[in-house]
């Protein structure tokens, strides 16, 4: 198992709002959080670089691989709601300010990918099936288009250009309380699971970070994941943390 991440302001933004955490827990463990600010000013930064602090101490302080699966589903939500009412907090102490921002964490160990996500940072699972390469994203968009999408209004391909496609609906501080999104994802040897802020997703297409993942070394994917997002014009920042079993 490894554990690799690189976040980039990109070619458009003048400040990089988003934060990437990612560390082995132990040899057969690790754990990943990838947060993508919202804001005005330096909000957006503040705010994720309070979620990932939250969060990262909680799981250094809390994990270990004696846990069984509903003590690891609890600690990333109970970490996560933590996160929330600090920076919650935070944001009103500044004034007519509006501070917020996206996660998506996962813990990985014993076969198993535990995932929380707010919002539209993604995570993905890639994995080989009947010797074809395969994608799937494992999380659920928090967002405007995602609903339309959902209620049958607009296509997928009509929600990748939707004016409104970067407005979510669910956010780390944008109010006092806040569920994540839970999931559980069996892996095998060989299978990578990708979290990724949309820098990378709303310039990019799925297959493509699927052909950059299984074509490069896995310590090279998140510097070609990047570049790959800079050379679709690198209008946002852009942040990825790679898990391969």
């Amino acid at each position: 198992m490894n554990i690799f991440s690189k976040t980039d302001i990109g070619l458009v933004r003048t400040e990089n709002q988003d934060n990437v955490w990612s560390k082995m827990l132990s040899p057969t463990a690790c754990a990943a959080i990838l947060c993508d600010g919202m804001g005005g000013e330096s909000e957006g930064g503040l705010a994720s670089s309070i979620a990932v602090d939250v969060i990262s101490k909680r799981i250094e302080e809390s994990f270990s691989e004696m846990m069984n699966k509903n003590s690891v589903r609890n600690l990333l939500i109970t970490a996560s709601i933590a996160a929330n009412s600090i920076v919650y907090e935070t944001s009103r102490k500044h004034e007519n300010s509006v501070m917020g921002t996206t996660c998506v964490a996962a813990i990985v160990f014993g076969g198993t990918a535990y995932i929380v996500n707010i919002g539209d940072s993604r995570a993905y699972h890639l994995f080989s099936s009947a010797d074809d390469e395969c994608i799937r994203q494992i999380t659920k968009d928090h967002s405007h288009v995602r609903e339309l999408v959902d209620r049958g209004e607009i296509t997928e391909e009509q929600a990748r250009n939707h004016p409104k496609r970067n407005k979510i609906t669910k956010a780390i501080g944008a109010d006092s309380n806040v569920t994540p999104d839970y999931f559980e994802l069996d892996m095998k040897q060989g299978e990578m699971l990708l979290l990724c802020s949309d820098g990378l997703t709303s310039y990019g297409d799925d297959l493509d970070i699927l052909d950059i993942c299984f074509d490069n070394a896995a310590e090279s994917c998140c510097d070609r994941l990047i570049e790959y997002a800079n050379n679709n014009g690198g209008h946002d920042n852009v942040s990825v943390a790679l898990i391969t079993v």
